[in-house]
Parts: C-alpha cells; structure tokens; sequence
C-alpha cells in the first residue's frame, strides 16, 4: 500500500474511534470500558454506544433480533410491562435516565456497570419445566438458555422496581436505583436477586 494512503488509512480510523468515544449514553455515560464477567451473558448485552437508546422496534420480528438492542433499550421496555408505564416510552426513558443519576451518585461508579452486574446477580441458571407421564406431571429441572436468563433478569428488576414504588413515598427512580444497586452487591433484599434464588431452588429440588 503506498504511503499516503496507509497514512489517510490510519487518520480515517483513528476519527472512526475518535468519534466512537464521543458517544455517550444519554450524553454522560461511557460503554467502552464496561466489563461483562459472565461469558454466557456477553453474546447478548448490547453494548454498542447510543446517545439516546430508542431504536424504534427495528428488531422486531427479527431472530435473536433483541440481542442487537443496546441493553439500557432493553431494561427501559421492561419498564413498559406494567399498566402504568405501557406504551409510555418517554416516561420510562425519562426514569431510567434519572435513576442512572441516582445510581452514579451514590456508588461513583458508571451506572451501566451497576446494571451489568446486577443482570448478572439476577440471571437463574436453572429452572423447572413439567412433563407428562400418562396423566401425572412430573417437574424436571433444565439448564436456562443465556438469552432466557437475560429476558428474566431484566424483567424482575422492573417488577421489582414497580412494585417497591406501589403505596412507598420513593419515587419510582429511587426504587430503580435501590434495586439495581442492591442486585449489583447480590443482595437478598434485591427483588431480583431473591426471586433467581427461589428459582434455583425450586429447580435444585426437582432434580
């Protein structure tokens, strides 16, 4: 390759990464130096840097499509489960943006590694499916799928966020932000946290 262009080469990728680092979740948090220690979950958390995580449903419809979607997206839609967050996508951005606040402040940390370590405390390995033996049904245990224990994890920090603000002077951010950084520290008063130990339980009484 001739100089010049290997030189134009290197200045083109070095404003590609430049331009890389410039984009920060919600225009504070950095996602480069997030480190993911569960192996089986890194395949599906999305961590490619957003400004504003709202890709519209462009993985709907689409195999393994979610797993494409930035991960701050995802623990957001979750939020929209309940009756009062359904179809309200800025209220829930809004929240999540808010708790995020909440999180850096009280543990100085980047808030999406607060979030990635609570996924990964939250995440079952094992669960319980029944089966059919003439007119019994017996409870087997079965190995989770990486992207299954991700869907329950996220999905059990919302609930468990919801139903922490129901009848609670907090704020719905601050019960967001408690939850998370409780199942951050593997702690059993994390909703999330006691409802994969349940599971597991149930799972490793089954077998």
């Amino acid at each position: 390759m001739p100089e010049d262009l290997q030189t134009q080469s290197q200045a083109t990728q070095s404003h590609s990464q430049l331009l890389t680092r410039q984009v920060l979740l919600f225009g504070l948090y950095d996602t480069s130096g997030i480190v993911i220690k569960d192996s089986g979950l890194a395949k599906y958390i999305d961590l490619t840097p957003v400004l504003v995580p709202h890709s519209g449903g462009k993985h709907a419809n689409k195999w393994f499509g979610k797993a494409k979607v930035n991960i701050v997206e995802r623990l957001i839609n979750n939020m929209m489960r309940t009756e009062d967050f359904t179809g309200k996508k800025t209220k829930a951005y809004t929240t999540v943006k808010k708790a995020f606040a909440i999180v850096s402040e009280k543990t100085k940390k980047n808030p999406i590694q607060v979030l990635i370590e609570a996924i990964e405390n939250a995440a079952p390995r094992e669960e319980i499916t029944r089966l059919q033996f003439g007119g019994i049904s017996v409870p087997k245990a079965v190995d989770i799928s990486p992207s299954r224990r991700l869907d329950i994890a996220l999905r059990n920090i919302a609930v468990g966020a919801i139903t922490a603000s129901f009848k609670n002077r907090k704020s719905i951010e601050d019960c967001l932000a408690d939850e998370l950084i409780l199942a951050s520290k593997g702690d059993m008063n994390s909703y999330s946290v006691s409802k994969k130990e349940e599971i597991e339980r149930v799972a490793a009484s089954a077998r």
